[in-house]
């Protein structure tokens, strides 16, 4: 089977190769996935750069969720083959793809896809966040790089809620469909104080929380942002740097900041919440209330392009691998 690799870390247009590999077997408690399709996320292009929380076993697979059909299971597993689900395992970008059977979830032929690709990575953590949060209907909470698959997620799950939400973006031509998908207030990093605006809107008191994917100046900048009692939920660090903190704001203002991992929510999350949150999202994705935009698909003998395209500024969609 053709399978997407890499033996050293590296830019992933460098250093992935399209290898032929033997099929995998389950093993006890796994399920083997004929794979259909795979997006690209910015955790795939961290993972391969060895910049993520997991690192990688060189030779290294690549890829973190899809969606296929279930081809073979071994002992002690439930499900049938022929079953199509989503699933989330290294080693995704692959024509087949072995993972435990409690990564997988069923999903309905009415959702096509490229919904049903995504359904771990963004719309899982969209979810937990917005819970983790806290906030209630009619406050705000702001989230930075909201331009992202994840913050349009955020976005239209907030709307539902009745949450206010404040997108900061660093491209103007975003705005428009930010707020169309429910974004009450779009803001510029590169032309407008951040901090000037939230606190316009707050009455100068800060948000209860932000959601913060970049680290760096940019959290930092956040963190000026909160009320007193706030708290930040760090999911990312786009810009690959530390976040410098100011201890004082953190001192008088009683801040909380916290790391969120999607892996450890789901490991230590009741499985009936877990598996609540997944019903929610595929009725939401099903039913189209929730859009997931795809920009481009590729082969799986074009992984150069489709990363290449992934990392590339100006997206306005999901780049997918599609491996059968």
């Amino acid at each position: 089977m053709k399978a997407i690799t890499f033996e050293q870390p590296g830019q992933p247009e460098e250093v992935l190769r399209v290898a032929e590999l033997p099929k995998p077997e389950p093993k006890p408690g796994e399920v083997r996935i004929r794979v259909q399709l795979c997006p690209v996320h910015p955790a795939d292009l961290m993972f391969i750069q060895n910049l993520y929380g997991i690192r990688p076993v060189l030779p290294s697979p690549a890829g973190f969720e899809g969606v296929g059909v279930i081809d073979a299971v071994a002992d002690g597993v439930p499900l049938k083959p022929g079953t199509r689900v989503s699933f989330t395992s290294v080693g995704a970008w692959a024509e087949y793809a072995v993972t435990p059977a409690h990564a997988v979830i069923p999903v309905p032929d009415a959702m096509p896809d490229e919904l049903a690709a995504q359904l771990f990575v963004n719309p899982f953590t969209a979810y937990a966040m917005v819970r983790e949060s806290g906030v209630r209907p009619g406050e705000w909470l702001m989230l930075t790089a909201a331009g992202s698959a994840f913050g349009k997620m955020v976005i239209q799950l907030c709307k539902m809620e009745g949450i206010r939400t404040i997108a900061t973006v660093r491209r103007d031509d975003l705005a428009e469909e930010l707020k169309t998908l429910g974004a009450e207030v779009v803001i510029n990093t590169e032309t407008e104080s951040m901090t000037r605006r939230v606190m316009e809107l707050t009455d100068n008191k800060g948000v209860p929380c932000v959601l913060e994917a970049v680290a760096g100046k940019m959290a930092a900048s956040a963190l000026n942002c909160l009320r007193t009692n706030g708290k930040m939920l760090v999911y990312g660090a786009l810009s690959l740097d530390n976040i410098p903190v100011n201890a004082g704001i953190l001192i008088f203002k009683s801040l909380t900041m916290k790391g969120f991992w999607l892996t450890h929510w789901t490991r230590h999350t009741d499985p009936a919440v877990v598996h609540e949150a997944a019903q929610k999202l595929i009725g939401l994705l099903s039913s189209g209330q929730i859009q997931l935009p795809v920009e481009a698909q590729y082969p799986l003998d074009e992984i150069h392009k489709a990363v290449a395209h992934a990392a590339a500024p100006g997206r306005h969609g999901k780049v997918m691998v599609k491996c059968h």
